[in-house]
Formats: structure tokens, C-alpha cells, sequence
């Protein structure tokens, strides 16, 4: 095995910043530019965290694509290589990311972008779950989600018919890895910014006044 394939890559998932097209459910809240000034600083503090994890190569994800002003400024400000989400539902496109990332390095860690504690001794903590042989690692997320997966292998049936943004999909990711006959490990639960209620956690700085 090749050092490259040896390594560790940190996939970050994000949408562009478009006003009314992010954080939706925070826009009666914070109106829709309000939504998306938070929606840029979750972002960055998820690229900051996978910045210094200090574990490989960080990747941004992007959605639709990566042509938008933002991504281009973040990848000046971290140094983080731009790749476009492409088409298809969550699972179709974190799927494609795994598989293009698993090319590159041995162990892949994908996170999202809405989870104010996140941190880089957490995502470390997935990447030493899937060193000691762990086949697969989940964050998850309060809300029944999950905030971050961490896979030492790729499998399409991970990904395929989940039902992306309910209640569920904690509990069926489990059953896929226990059907695959995979070692899994979950990291403690971690809240994730989507509903107003979520706003009077949200730390300090990364407010919106």
C-alpha cells in the first residue's frame, strides 16, 4: 500500500450561500440573508475544524458546484481542494464523494456543515476509531442524523434509499453497517444549527445580530 493510500482525507460538504436557498428553516428567524451569513460562518468553522484536525488533505464538497465566489474564497483561506457534489440525492453524492476520496487515501471522513460543536480533537477521534480497525465511524446527530461518517472501506448500499432529512437516518445507517458485517463505532451525539430553537446555543461569535 501507497503512503497516499496509506492517509487520511477530510471530505467537507456545503452549499453555496444563496440567500433563501440555505438554512431555510432559520429564515423567519434571521430573514433569508440573515440565514445565509450563518450558513458562511458554519462553513468555515467546519473547514476550520478539518483544518486543524491536522490528519490529511482537506476537501470542500460543493453544491450545486464549485464555480460560486464563496468556495473560491474558501479554498484561498484554508487550502482546501474544490470539488463539485454533482447530481442526485444526499446519498447519490456522498457516495460519489467517498468513492473519489477512497482513490486518493485509505481512511475518508466526511462532515457536514451545520454543526457549531464541531471540533478537530472529534473529527481525530473518528480517525483513530477507523486506525484500531473500525470499518466505519458515525457522529451522530441529536435530530436523528448524522453529523459526520467516517468509512475505512466504500459501499453503495450505505447510501442507497435512506431517507435523507428524517428521524430515521441514524438507525437505518446502522443497520446497513451491521448487514455489511462491518466494525462500526459512534462518537458522542452532536447538535447540528437548523431550527430557531437552535439559536441560543449557537456560541458568541458565530451569531447573527
Amino acid at each position: 500500500m501507497t503512503a497516499s493510500v496509506a492517509s487520511c482525507r477530510i471530505a467537507v460538504f456545503a452549499r453555496a450561500p444563496e440567500p433563501g436557498k440555505v438554512k431555510t428553516r432559520l429564515i423567519p428567524a434571521l430573514g433569508a440573508e440573515g440565514a445565509a451569513v450563518l450558513h458562511r460562518r458554519l462553513v468555515r468553522h467546519s473547514l476550520r475544524a478539518a483544518q486543524e484536525a491536522a490528519l490529511g488533505p482537506v476537501e470542500l464538497w460543493c453544491a450545486p458546484d464549485a464555480r460560486h465566489a464563496f468556495f473560491q474564497e474558501c479554498a484561498r483561506d484554508f487550502g482546501v481542494s474544490l470539488h463539485s457534489q454533482g447530481e442526485g440525492d444526499l446519498g447519490a453524492r456522498m457516495r460519489r464523494a467517498f468513492e473519489a476520496a477512497h482513490s486518493r487515501a485509505g481512511r475518508v471522513i466526511l462532515v457536514g456543515s451545520d454543526i457549531p460543536a464541531l471540533s478537530s480533537r472529534y473529527i481525530r477521534d473518528a480517525e483513530r476509531a477507523l486506525r484500531s480497525d473500525h470499518d466505519a465511524v458515525i457522529g451522530p446527530a441529536e435530530d436523528g442524523g448524522y453529523v459526520l461518517i467516517g468509512l475505512a472501506r466504500s459501499d453503495a448500499e450505505l447510501f442507497r434509499g435512506i431517507p435523507w432529512g428524517g428521524p430515521e437516518v441514524l438507525k437505518e445507517t446502522r443497520l446497513r453497517i451491521a448487514a455489511l458485517g462491518w466494525r462500526g463505532l459512534e462518537l458522542p451525539a452532536l447538535w447540528d444549527a437548523d431550527r430557531p430553537e437552535d439559536l441560543e446555543r449557537l456560541p458568541e461569535e458565530m451569531r447573527v445580530l
